[in-house]
């Protein structure tokens, strides 16, 4: 009898684990949107409940494999986020045929500068960073 419990119980927390997880995110949000009210930040609640996660995760106070499950359920379904967006173009279609390339256009070129952009800062850094060692050794 209690191996027939023992064999259901990882069953049911691994069928509650998601929903948990992701009531800990909502969680974590509500605490979030509280700071910002209370203190008045000027960042959204979700960038300061993404920092408190983080935070939490790196002193270690939460573990990850606490969150991995909720999080990975999330970025699955993240394309249900997105719909209202697809019914936009719907609804906006005779905009897209005639202006639709001004709007390709604009988010190739954003999409190339953000790439390029990237590209430099991480050029930069990594040449801070290899210019910063050998300073190190020369004054070992």
């Amino acid at each position: 009898m209690s191996l027939a419990l023992r064999s259901g119980a990882p069953s049911f927390l691994n069928r509650i684990q998601v929903p948990v997880q992701v009531a800990l995110y909502a969680a974590l949000f509500i605490v979030a949107q509280q700071a910002v009210t209370v203190f008045h930040l000027p960042l959204p609640a979700n960038i300061v409940g993404m920092l408190m996660m983080l935070l939490l995760i790196a002193a270690r106070i939460l573990p990850l494999n606490w969150v991995r499950a909720g999080s990975r359920w999330l970025l699955a379904e993240m394309l249900l986020f997105f719909v209202p967006a697809v019914v936009a173009v719907v609804n906006y279609a005779t905009l897209l045929m005639t202006e639709g390339w001004k709007i390709f256009a604009v988010i190739a070129l954003s999409t190339l500068l953000t790439l390029g952009a990237t590209a430099l800062v991480v050029d930069r850094v990594y040449r801070l960073e290899i210019w910063l060692q050998r300073r190190r050794r020369r004054h070992e």
